[in-house]
């Protein structure tokens, strides 16, 4: 929709009500608000439909480019002219309007680029970023055929390329690039544009070859000698060709060892030892060079593959472990320490961790310790990086002079902490490769912090939940509960306070019983409130004492004598019951409400039973009544904070006897549980530990009386 026609939308009242709608187009939803939130739906609503047109193509094995919309691609190398490259692809996305893409094709060869090579690349890339363009970095042996299949896979329309100024004589010898790309886009449009000066040629092998040092090839020339002396050995058991196999290991050793230039000079030594040895000169020279030469090439190119392929794996295998390593973490610490590890194994870097604390200011995470020194101006660092969602700091082109490379930890779009590494080596990071892995390094270790910040917000929403659930229960309670008490006490007072002498004594006697019953069941209803903070906060204090258990349960009884005097209570205590280490007072308060919970909900005259008895070193204690039983399921339920039994005609409490009972006998080392009893009639169990006999007092001294 339009902007006008939301806010006729509004102005309608179809989204708020009027007064609201008045509010929200003065405050927020205003005309230019609104076309810009119009734009950036567009824009998600064109992606999601870009992302099923690809994702059509790739399940039919559509393999043509759809020119449904422009799509650029730039082919970046690491030469320092291909910045004009990377500029005039953005100005030609923008011109198009449509989204560009800066790629670069790591080849096996890529482990010999020079240190000027890496540090050129690694600008270019960064410019590409910079200028609002995708970076991706492709794997393969062939740069133009990696080329053409992402563009391909990704309904490219346009590729850019860079016209080679090298000599033809290279394009003979190791193939175009350029002519490659022509060949094989199809209906893809290819341009190519000049460089400056020194010309912008793509990746090819021209720009990959690396320089051995020349102990390499002493030990070239010291293989070949080593083969021409096995050859004179050899030669007079076996034949001339044996003779040749010998240099042609030679050759092959060179060339797995130490690479391209070696490997030329031992097979063109060879070549010539063996010529001048062992074979008369019939053009065999040549014959046996060529060969030479051809199995040292593909030596070569198998160790590049080798090569690359161990460095893909190496970080494969890191990701897979660090990813594996956030999975089974349970928490913002223990989830910091495994990434700091990582990284410290990975890169070879120290390390620190900076998340905004109280009042925004960044520090280190909690449980965590910065590897490297934090002063001030790192600390200045990482905040712009921490406010801008950029990076900065060293090998970067925004605040180089800092000691670290820093990067933002993205959660959900907006930066939420700092990672900063300072390495051993100041331009370790200007690989590509390794720039790559690191930022991978921070996109997962952002993804495992916002994991943890959604869990962390869920438990608080969880605790919310529960508190406000608990405070209504306790309103609801507390209102009922202490309401029906204070009215008969305020009742029964001001009948008193009203009476002019004409009331029976009998009556007034009556009144001052209710006020009393009453006050005592405020008093109880305060206690067990008071009780079940003790057991929350984990204050509750058990103070063990030996002593026997018909005292504790007698005193309850005598406690509850008038509450329990509808019900009979059978009391069956084995003779030879040890003694029990308990808190009397506690033990005495469980036994209170269990009684008092079945006297509340059995029927009157029916019995409740109390038993005990010690089994396998454990003392068992059981509470029965003969009422309705419990709701099959609640058993467990009934010791929930504030719970009442659904449909219980009797008038319950505040519903935390039960809770109560619960954390006095946990605090005792104890459990407690609740069953239906055979024959009607429900069964509180607890347990306590094995009561062991206390210690026999010392034996009295006899005292000689006649003596003092």
């Amino acid at each position: 929709l339009s902007a006008e026609d939301l806010l006729r939308r509004l102005q309608q009242g179809k989204v708020y009500v009027a007064e609201q709608a008045a509010r929200a187009i003065d405050r927020f939803f205003r005309r230019g608000n609104l076309i810009a939130l119009r734009e950036l739906a567009l824009r998600r609503v064109a992606e999601r439909v870009d992302a099923q047109m690809r994702g059509y193509m790739q399940e039919h094995g559509i393999r043509e480019t759809w020119p449904a919309g422009d799509r650029l691609l730039v082919c970046v190398g690491p030469n320092p002219d291909a910045a004009r490259l990377i500029r005039a692809g953005k100005r030609m996305a923008t011109r198009l309007e449509c989204e560009w893409i800066a790629a670069y094709v790591e080849t096996p060869a890529v482990a010999n680029l020079s240190a000027a090579d890496r540090e050129a690349l690694a600008e270019n890339l960064q410019l590409a970023e910079e200028l609002e363009g995708s970076v991706v970095t492709l794997s393969g042996h062939n740069a133009a055929e990696e080329i053409i299949a992402y563009a391909r896979d990704h309904n490219v329309t346009k590729i850019l390329a860079g016209k080679p100024t090298h000599a033809r004589w290279r394009d003979k010898l190791f193939g175009s690039m350029l002519y490659q790309l022509v060949r094989g886009s199809g209906s893809i449009d290819v341009y190519v544009i000049s460089g400056e000066e020194a010309g912008n040629p793509p990746p090819g092998r021209a720009a990959l070859v690396r320089r051995s040092p020349p102990r390499e090839y002493l030990w070239a020339a010291f293989v070949v000698a080593i083969c021409t002396a096995v050859g004179w050995l050899i030669l007079r058991r076996l034949t001339v060709t044996d003779v040749a196999m010998v240099y042609l290991t030679g050759a092959v050793v060179v060339a797995a060892r130490f690479g391209r230039g070696p490997s030329v000079l031992a097979s063109v030594l060879g070549i010539a030892c063996f010529d001048f040895f062992f074979i008369p000169p019939t053009f065999t020279f040549a014959v046996l060079l060529g060969v030479s030469l051809l199995i040292s090439g593909l030596t070569v190119r198998i160790r590049e593959q080798a090569v690359s392929a161990r460095e893909r794996e190496r970080r494969t295998a890191t990701l897979y472990v660090m990813s594996r390593e956030f999975a089974a973490s349970r928490g913002q610490e223990e989830l910091l320490a495994a990434a700091t590890r990582h990284l410290q194994n990975t890169f070879g870097s120290a390390v620190a961790v900076l998340l905004p604390g109280t009042g925004g200011r960044l520090g280190p995470a909690v449980g965590s310790l910065p590897g490297y020194p934090l002063e001030e101006k790192e600390l200045s660092v990482a905040s712009w990086v921490l406010q801008r969602g950029q990076s900065a700091g060293l090998g970067t082109d925004t605040l180089p002079a800092a000691e670290a490379l820093y990067l933002p930890l993205i959660v959900s779009g907006n930066a939420v902490g700092v990672l900063g590494l300072r390495p051993q080596d100041p331009k370790r990071f200007q690989d590509p490769p390794q720039r790559q892995l690191l930022e991978t390094f921070a996109g997962l270790i952002g993804a495992a912090l916002e994991r943890t910040i959604l869990a962390d917000r869920g438990q608080k929403a969880q605790l919310e939940v529960e508190a406000e659930r608990l405070r209504t229960s306790l309103l609801s309670s507390l209102s009922h509960d202490l309401r029906t008490p204070l009215g008969s006490i305020t009742g029964a007072a001001s009948s008193l306070l009203q009476d002019s002498g004409g009331m029976p004594e009998t009556t007034k006697r009556g009144l001052l019983q209710a006020i009393q019953e009453e006050a005592e069941r405020m008093n109880r209803l305060i206690g067990n409130l008071l009780s079940m903070i003790r057991v929350e906060t984990g204050s509750l204090q058990v103070q063990k004492e030996w002593q026997p258990l018909e005292d504790t349960i007698g005193v309850a009884l005598i406690r509850l004598d008038e509450r329990i005097k509808d019900h009979p209570v059978q009391v069956s205590l084995p003779p030879d019951l040890p003694l029990a280490f308990i808190d009397g007072i506690l033990l005495e308060q469980v036994f209170i409400n269990l009684l008092e919970n079945a006297a509340k909900y059995t029927p009157a005259d029916s019995p409740i039973a109390i038993s005990a008895a010690v089994h396998d070193g454990v003392l068992t204690v059981e509470v029965a009544d003969r009422g309705p039983g419990l709701p099959k399921g609640e058993e467990t339920r009934v010791f929930d904070k504030f719970y009442r039994i659904t449909g219980a005609s009797a008038a319950g409490g505040v519903g935390l006897g039960l809770t109560i009972c619960r954390g006095i006998i946990t605090a005792h080392g104890g459990r407690i549980w609740a069953e239906n009893r055979a024959g009607g009639g429900a069964v509180f169990k607890f347990t306590l530990p094995a009561p062991t006999p206390p210690p026999e007092p010392p034996p009295a001294e006899e005292i000689d009386l006649a003596t003092r």
